[in-house]
């Protein structure tokens, strides 16, 4: 009885060495692929940063590009008259107020019916055509 328990147990650890054996060629595997996939990461986030400083390098040149263009403009072009888009000009007019007598306490009580957005939008594009300070 005692020879079966010693057989059953050398079998059980021999099993167990097995399974641990395994064990480590899976963790192995893993460690493999996760070098793997960090490698690809690595790899990928090169090329993002790569197009985004492309990107960022193209940007800035138009923007320097146009800044030159518009300091060029001479103002015999615009001749110092200052405009707005012909929708925003019938709104305002609608509302009674002209672009030649624009008062901030105008502008204001006739954007009174108009939604917080429309407001904002209408404001944005009056200092956007330097008409508001």
């Amino acid at each position: 009885m005692e020879m079966e328990m010693k057989d059953e147990l050398g079998a059980f650890v021999h099993r167990l060495a097995a399974a641990a054996g395994l064990l480590e060629q899976a963790v192995e595997r893993l460690a493999e692929r996760q070098k793997d996939a960090e490698a690809s990461i690595g790899r990928i986030s090169a090329t993002v940063d790569a197009d985004l400083e492309e990107r960022l390098v193209a940007a800035e040149a138009q923007i320097s590009e146009l800044k030159a263009a518009a300091a060029s403009v001479p103002s015999t072009v615009t001749n110092g008259r200052k405009t707005l888009p012909v929708g925003m000009t019938t709104m305002l007019a609608k509302q009674g107020v002209t672009v030649d007598s624009m008062e901030a306490g105008a502008l204001d009580a006739a954007l009174v019916s108009l939604s917080m957005e429309q407001r904002f939008a209408v404001k944005a594009q009056l200092m956007r055509a330097g008409l508001l300070g």
